[in-house]
């Protein structure tokens, strides 16, 4: 006799094994699927293994400006070997923590690959072979893999993605990424810090160009400082590899022709869903991803879809939240995501984060904006740490002023993100913001000081506002 569950969850990234803790509480039994290791993506080829790269970066560079303070070490030598095992021993680490929470909440997981079939049927192939499981409820998490372009010449060559750039033997000594957003500048900024030559190529007028544009200038700026060659509005129209080395040959945004070559080649241009779990049942799609509505549930009623594979925001913490979602309408709890206040978080050196809608979106929406800017030049805190680079920009509604949107850059902005989070999620008012007392010195007051500029244009203005007191500092 088949096992049966009233909710199957096929994928253990964050959207997955969420779901299926969440569907637990709710007492409901629940299986998750997953092919590979617990975490998905995020935390063994993506976020995770990433971001400890990135704090080992933020330490060399610490390091080396130390010096110009007046603390100075000897020759810096890198292990890469140990940069390896440092980040592995992290992923190892929260891997068993997730199969703990997965086991505690009596969640019965299946080592294999889960597919779906009409009437609830789940078959999971396994190493040992294929299992059959009944369900009343599936939740769809299957992420998705890295999106390879159809350049000429790029199947005979030896490239790498996210998936395979944390297997290199070595540190490369020159880096050719193909893509400029987030997946790019990340590990353009790791490598960098290592000592590689790093070029991108991107296809846009701006790195990120999906974010903020003052974010991505500030950004460019500060990665030619690292020496990062950037090529951008450029166009790949062919790769070739000899003797080790993979040449781009492309036209820059001039059209002049463009040839550049590097040791070791990573591909970013985004990721394509992973939709074959469901390849035997007729699902409705949206493009490529799978069409869901704000209860996350697809044009199967007994099916939902979370992540990546319904595309949208593609973040860790957004699958999450869908899983959630997820998990209570499948348990008969009434639910719809809200994606009004959704972080989005850059983990760059600087950093870049950001939330809600930007002055451009605003304007499309028809909605009258003003914005205010703060520059971390003007914060003690980050001067006296030596992390002058950097602005928060906030985004307010101008009747109102209620905060619609906010735009960090500099360092540490992936934590501070969510107080403007919070602000914007309990409809917080400029006015209201500038009142807010924060401590001192902290970068953080550059949200307060944002309002409180903001708040004295209004009064120059003309317009009706509380009187607050003087912030600490004011640079104007």
């Amino acid at each position: 006799m088949k096992p049966s569950y009233e909710i199957v969850v096929i994928g253990g990234g964050p959207g997955g094994y969420v779901a299926a803790l969440h569907a637990a509480e709710l007492g409901k039994r629940t299986a998750l699927i997953e092919a590979d290791f617990l975490g998905g993506t995020c935390l063994n080829r993506g976020c995770i293994p990433s971001k400890t790269y990135l704090k080992h970066a933020e330490i060399i560079e610490q390091i080396e400006k130390a010096r110009d303070w007046g603390i100075e070490t000897g020759p810096l030598t890198l292990s890469f070997d140990k940069m390896k095992k440092r980040k592995n021993d992290v992923i190892e680490r929260l891997r068993a923590g997730i199969a703990f929470l997965l086991k505690q909440g009596k969640i019965d997981v299946y080592n294999g690959y889960g597919f779906l079939f009409p009437d609830g049927v789940v078959k999971v192939k396994t190493a040992a072979g294929e299992e059959i499981l009944q369900a009343e409820k599936v939740i769809v998490a299957t992420g998705s893999t890295p999106a390879v372009p159809p350049i000429p010449g790029l199947a005979s060559v030896k490239y790498d993605t996210s998936d395979t750039i944390f297997d290199l033997p070595a540190i490369p000594q020159s880096v050719l990424i193909i893509g400029g957003g987030v997946i790019g500048v990340e590990f353009a900024t790791i490598f960098a810090s290592l000592k590689a030559e790093v070029t991108i190529v991107e296809a846009a007028d701006q790195i990120v160009p999906t974010e903020d544009a003052d974010a991505a200038k500030l950004l460019a700026r500060s990665l030619k400082k690292k020496g990062i060659k950037l090529h951008l509005g450029a166009k790949v129209l062919e790769v070739q590899e000899a003797a080790d080395r993979k040449t781009v040959i492309g036209v820059d945004a001039k059209g002049n022709r463009l040839t550049l070559s590097a040791e070791t080649l990573l591909v970013s241009t985004g990721r394509r869903p992973n939709v074959t779990a469901v390849s035997a049942v007729n699902l409705e799609q949206e493009g490529p991803f799978i069409k869901v509505n704000k209860q996350m549930q697809t044009s199967m009623p007994n099916v939902y879809a979370v992540g990546d594979v319904i595309g949208g925001w593609q973040l860790a913490h957004a699958a999450s939240a869908e899983g959630v979602v997820a998990a209570n309408n499948a348990a008969g709890i009434t639910d719809q995501i809200d994606y009004s206040v959704m972080p989005r978080c850059i983990y760059t050196l600087p950093e870049i984060a950001s939330v809600g809608l930007s002055e451009e979106e605003a304007k499309k929406q028809g909605i009258e904006v003003r914005i205010e800017k703060f520059d971390f030049a003007g914060s003690g805190k980050a001067l006296s740490a030596g992390e002058p680079d950097g602005f928060t920009k906030v985004i307010y509604e101008e009747k109102y002023g209620e905060i619609i949107g906010v735009v960090m850059v500099g360092s540490h902005v992936t934590e501070m993100i969510s107080e403007a989070s919070a602000f914007m999620y309990l409809e917080g008012t400029i006015e209201e913001a500038a009142k807010m007392i924060h401590p001192h010195p902290t970068i953080s007051e550059t949200f307060f000081e944002a309002a409180v500029k903001a708040v004295h244009q209004l009064k120059r203005k003309g317009k009706p506002v509380k009187q607050y007191a003087n912030p600490i500092e004011q640079v104007f």
